[in-house]
């Protein structure tokens, strides 16, 4: 029996990702990291700053991602997001540049409890990728 589970991941300028061979993907969820497998209960989740890693059979992905939703239903995961990156293609000049922008989104008067929150878990997720 097959233990293999589609996933897609879509961003508002394309498709990002598109593979039918997983076997298990983590996601950073509000509640905390959360491993889908195949016939998984149907979720549908908030993602919070953190790494969505996605095991299938040929490799192991790992992404950068800001927000988004994720959803499980039928074997189909689906996550979609304004903000993501391939941990294997980005540049350490770029994850800086990340880090130096939210740590002065951080430092701003204004910001409110919520928004330091995220802001400040995706400053500790960038920091721990260099």
């Amino acid at each position: 029996m097959s233990e293999e589970f589609k996933v897609e991941i879509v961003n508002p300028e394309k498709s990002f990702l598109s593979k039918e061979d997983v076997t298990e993907v983590v996601v950073p969820a509000f509640e905390g990291e959360m491993g889908i497998l195949k016939d998984h209960i149907s979720i549908i989740s908030f993602l919070k700053p953190g790494i969505i890693i996605i095991h299938s059979k040929s490799k192991q992905e790992k992404f950068y991602v800001e927000d988004g939703i994720v959803e499980f239903k039928n074997n189909n995961l689906s996550i979609l997001t304004s903000s993501i990156f391939n941990l294997n293609e980005i540049e350490k000049n770029k994850i800086q540049d990340l880090i130096k922008l939210a740590e002065e989104e951080s430092n701003k008067p204004e910001i409110n409890d919520q928004s330091k929150y995220i802001v400040d878990q995706k400053i500790e997720v960038l920091k721990s990728l260099n």
